[in-house]
């Protein structure tokens, strides 16, 4: 108690002292005397002689000591009043300075961590820097070494040919015009390799031109040869060739013309790379040259023929049929064991490979590009166009060939799988990707997307191959085969979407049996409303599902293949259990006619026609009028059998028995969920009529054992139709 008053007293005190010390400091804050020491551009010194010259200190000293006074006591008075809070900013002071402690010794510890992760990092990075340098070093010492080697090389050749005298004067000019000066590059400057690439190219052209005159010189020779006798012995010269062991003139002279084009191409690009570069770059210009070769030696032979089949003299005509038997000419006929334009291209195998690979890189580069290591974005249109200009280049540079159109070919299809397997990376399989509740997700985008950019892949490579002339039909379909390929991963793509879509147009149509269709016809003679809900339902979901999911895609006709099927599953499904509704009044009949007419309105945005759909299309409009019709009519409809099978049929017309006629799925308890999947396990329409006879034979012994003297008038057309069904299947 004393305690408690003694603290109200100070309290009261501190109060009344706060009040009388706040009217103090007023006071002094408003004596001119203490002004000067508010002012932010106080100076001591200045203040001190001003006073000094004033001679006034005395009574400035009295002034400042009791301004000093009434601060103290100001200052006292604010301690008493807020000491609480002063103790515990104090105490906070104390805190942060833990605080502050630990968070330096922290620190301390990671720099140390980062001190050893820099002193293992730094002696491998300087080994690799120095390594990196010492390789480089050697590559650049091999290269020059290498070009010792060869100077070297071509000094000592050229020595030993001067030697030789006049005779080997040619092959010393050549080695000599290979050394001009030492050090000297075989890689031609880049000023001048636009005319040397021309040049080589011209020379290229008459190596063409001198063999294919060579070749008329030595087929003309071999015809001479086949034509003449000798005049004493009367036997054909070739035939005295052909005696001692020696093949054909013609074969003998092709075999070392191929074999010297593959050692002196050899030979060459080894020693120039300039050469190896442009018969691998260049490759098909070279395969054009050989091919006009073999095209022009081809109508040198037809025209000899020519020629003599038509010169008219009997002589002549017997020793061209002799020289065609002894002597057949080596362009025209090829030899079982011996294809002479074969030997020729054999040539070209090595510049034919690097120029593939090359081309295959040319192919992957653009693809590598725009698919990063970690991207998540499909291709743009723009760098969709530069692969696809790539690919179209490719074919149309090869064209020149048609083996080696085949083998680009190839490359091409390779390069589509590469495209699909990049794209097939992007795709979303995660659960937002097959959602169908609320808007696109981010992995459900990115899924368009990627199939936007197959799609169009697709139609443009397709595009490129209907424009190539004369392509031929084993590239055609190496590429189609490729496309393939691409369609196949699109359906992967849309088919978790596709499902979802599925499942839930199936479970709206499932809720039909939640409502009441028992109902009697209303005096006007129509339905209540429109349709049923379940109907508003399916109509507001799949018009929703096209307009927010499927209008995204670019390609409407892969879209609406997909779409007419669920189209399709979903009409067969209405029917099914609209044959299931039991029990089914007049006013329920109307009801469920106007949803039969909705159904079509519902599925309209999932096809391009809804008379598109086929049979499930034509069961939908031919089940609508059986409804009203009597169950004797429903038992002759033509439809039966051919567009609605006879299981669906019979099953309606349980819906028009007695509860004791149980219906499949409520003699074996079954939902109707259950029983539909039932039916989707069962395809076959046999199954299904086992199924309905075992329910009609439990019915029959169920009025048996209750002594009953009569069926229901609907179980004769049942089983009459159940007969029928059943012959059908046999």
């Amino acid at each position: 108690m004393e305690g408690g008053d003694g603290s109200v007293v100070v309290a009261g005190l501190g109060a009344r002292g706060s009040g009388a010390a706040a009217a103090t400091v007023r006071e002094l804050l408003q004596d001119e005397c203490y002004s000067d020491f508010l002012n932010e551009d106080f100076d001591v010194k200045t203040y001190t002689s001003q006073s000094i010259h004033q001679a006034v200190i005395a009574e400035q000293l009295a002034k400042l000591a009791q301004g000093i006074s009434q601060l103290d006591k100001e200052l006292h008075l604010q301690v008493v009043a807020r000491h609480e809070d002063l103790l515990a900013q104090a105490t906070g002071i104390e805190s942060l300075e833990g605080v502050l402690q630990m968070m330096q010794t922290r620190i301390g510890a990671l720099q140390g961590a980062v001190d050893r992760i820099k002193a293992k990092i730094v002696e491998p990075y300087n080994k690799i820097v120095a390594r990196t340098a010492q390789l480089a070093r050697l590559q650049v010492a091999c290269d020059l070494l290498r070009r010792i080697i060869r100077i070297l090389n071509l000094s000592k050749r050229l020595q030993g040919q001067l030697q030789g005298g006049s005779r080997e004067i040619t092959k010393a000019a050549q080695s000599l015009n290979e050394l001009g000066g030492p050090g000297r590059s075989t890689m031609p400057t880049p000023g001048n390799t636009a005319a040397l690439r021309a040049s080589l190219w011209t020379n290229m052209e008459k190596l063409m031109d001198h063999i294919y005159a060579v070749c008329g010189q030595v087929q003309h020779l071999q015809k001479v040869l086949a034509k003449k006798r000798d005049p004493v012995s009367h036997i054909c010269f070739i035939e005295e060739i052909v005696k001692d062991g020696q093949p054909e003139i013609f074969y003998t002279f092709w075999n070392s013309v191929t074999q010297a084009l593959s050692s002196q191409f050899h030979m060459a690009t080894n020693s120039s790379m300039f050469l190896k570069q442009a018969f691998e770059g260049e490759y098909p210009k070279l395969l054009r040259l050989y091919n006009d070769l073999w095209k022009r030696l081809q109508q040198y032979s037809q025209n000899i023929q020519g020629n003599f089949n038509a010169s008219g003299t009997t002589d002549l005509y017997v020793d061209l049929q002799h020289m065609e038997d002894d002597a057949q000419d080596i362009f025209i006929p090829k030899m079982p064991d011996y294809d002479p334009e074969k030997a020729l291209k054999d040539s070209l195998q090595p510049y034919e490979a690097a120029y593939l690979s090359k081309s295959l890189s040319r192919l992957f580069d653009p693809i590598n590009l725009v698919f990063p290591p970690g991207g998540r974005n499909s291709p743009s249109p723009e760098e969709l166009d530069g692969i696809i200009k790539t690919i179209a280049s490719e074919l149309n540079v090869a064209a020149v060939d048609t083996n080696l159109t085949l083998a680009v070919s190839k490359n091409v299809a390779k390069t589509i799988q590469l495209y699909s397997v990049k794209s097939e990376q992007l795709l979303s399989t995660q659960g937002d990707a097959s959602q169908v509740i609320g808007p696109l997700t981010e992995g459900q985008r990115r899924n368009v997307a990627v199939v936007n950019s197959l799609y169009k892949l697709h139609q443009s490579v397709t595009k490129v191959v209907s424009s190539q002339s004369s392509f031929p039909p084993a590239a055609e379909q190496t590429i189609i085969s490729a496309l393939k390929a691409i369609h196949a991963l699109m359906e992967n793509a849309v088919q978790p979407l596709l499902t979802s879509v599925g499942d839930a147009i199936e479970a709206i149509i499932i809720t039909m049996h939640q409502e009441d269709f028992s109902g009697s016809l209303s005096s006007s003679g129509k339905p209540d409303v429109p349709c049923s809900l379940y109907m508003k339902e399916l109509q507001g979901f799949i018009a929703r599902v096209m307009s927010d999911y499927f209008k995204q895609f670019e390609c409407l006709d892969f879209v609406f293949d997909n779409t007419e099927a669920i189209a399709q599953r979903a009409i067969e499904l209405f029917i099914r259990h609209a044959s299931l509704i039991r029990p089914l009044g007049e006013g329920g009949k109307m009801r469920l006619a106007a949803d039969f007419a909705q159904m079509e309105l519902a599925v309209g945005p999932f096809c391009r026609r809804v008379s598109d759909l086929g049979k499930s299309y034509r069961m939908l409009r031919s089940f609508r009028p059986l409804l009203f019709q009597a169950s004797e009519h429903v038992a002759n409809s033509p439809a039966l059998g051919d567009v609605i099978p006879f299981s669906i049929i019979i099953q309606f017309l349980f819906t028009r028995a007695p509860t004791e006629l149980k219906s499949p799925f409520q003699r074996a308890e079954w939902s109707h969920a259950r029983f539909s999947q039932w039916l989707d396990d069962h395809p076959s329409e046999k199954d299904r009529l086992l199924l309905i006879r075992g329910a009609l034979e439990a019915y029959v012994q169920s009025v048996r054992s209750r002594e009953g003297k009569e069926f229901a008038p609907v179980y004769p057309i049942m089983v009459q139709l159940l007969q029928k069904a059943m012959s059908a299947l046999q």
